[in-house]
């Protein structure tokens, strides 16, 4: 499946994008067929959910309390107040919330998946999963990427839902917005095919943390020192996309006027 290479791969290399690409269709394949163990993927729901919860919910406690206190900074001096949680709703709750939740989790499971696999490859465990006629796929990626699109999705709901809290209190100390005014502002402006789009965003950024974590890690050739550098680039790799497809899923659900002026 993966490259046969006896030469150190760039972090960077095409060849990782190339076999990443080809990597999604044959997890599509296996995934139709029915061809996954099970079994494995309960283990890696612990790696991907309550293992990577804490720094969920306080990055996106931080960051909702930082937003809210800017933007109402903003809103006071021009005498709107009161509608800093609907400016809440449209940039953190449809933006910053998965994206900063997906980020998170790239940097602690996707360089953990891309260190686990290439250690294994570098020890020529995968060639002795061959030898035993297991697919790396089926026990070692699948479960892994099936882990990551059911834990992604719930844990940017729950991201989402501190960041609002945090928000509430922002606003509530600092700039005497009571809190039903902050949540009737935040439920004007929040639509329910929003939500529908964070879960799905989950999905997507999931499948994309462990597509990319477990293709570096099976892309990696050579010795320890090779493995840290795929685990290294599979974090960047993973953000840059994640950005990519934020911006992608933007303009396909509506949110830019294409064809208008700017």
């Amino acid at each position: 499946m993966a490259p046969k290479s006896g030469t150190n791969s760039h972090p960077y290399g095409y060849e990782r994008f190339v076999f990443t690409c080809l990597l999604i269709g044959q997890l599509w394949l296996h995934l139709l067929q029915g061809k996954t163990c099970w079994r494995k993927i309960s283990e890696h729901l612990f790696k991907t959910g309550p293992a990577s919860m804490i720094p969920v919910l306080l990055v996106n406690i931080l960051a909702g309390m930082i937003f809210t206190i800017q933007a109402a900074r903003q809103l006071e001096s021009v005498g709107a107040i009161n509608s800093v949680g609907g400016v809440f709703a449209l940039a953190f709750c449809r933006e910053l919330a998965p994206i900063l939740t997906a980020s998170v989790i790239a940097g602690q499971v996707g360089s953990a998946f891309a260190a686990e696999i290439g250690s294994m490859k570098v020890t020529e465990q995968i060639d002795a999963l061959y030898t035993l006629r297991t697919d790396p796929i089926d026990y070692l990626i699948l479960p892994r990427v099936l882990a990551c699109c059911m834990t992604v999705p719930t844990l940017i709901i729950l991201g989402l839902v501190c960041g609002l809290l945090s928000g509430i209190f922002a606003a509530t100390q600092f700039y005497q917005v009571p809190p039903l005014v902050f949540m009737e502002s935040v439920r004007s402006f929040l639509k329910t095919a929003d939500l529908i789009n964070l879960g799905f965003k989950g999905i997507v950024f999931g499948a994309t943390i462990g597509t990319i974590g477990c293709g570096w890690g099976m892309t990696t050739y050579g010795g320890v020192k090779q493995v840290g550098e795929s685990a290294t680039a599979a974090v960047v790799v993973s953000g840059v996309a994640i950005f990519a497809l934020d911006l992608a899923i933007s303009i396909l659900f509506g949110d830019l006027p294409l064809g208008q002026p700017l």
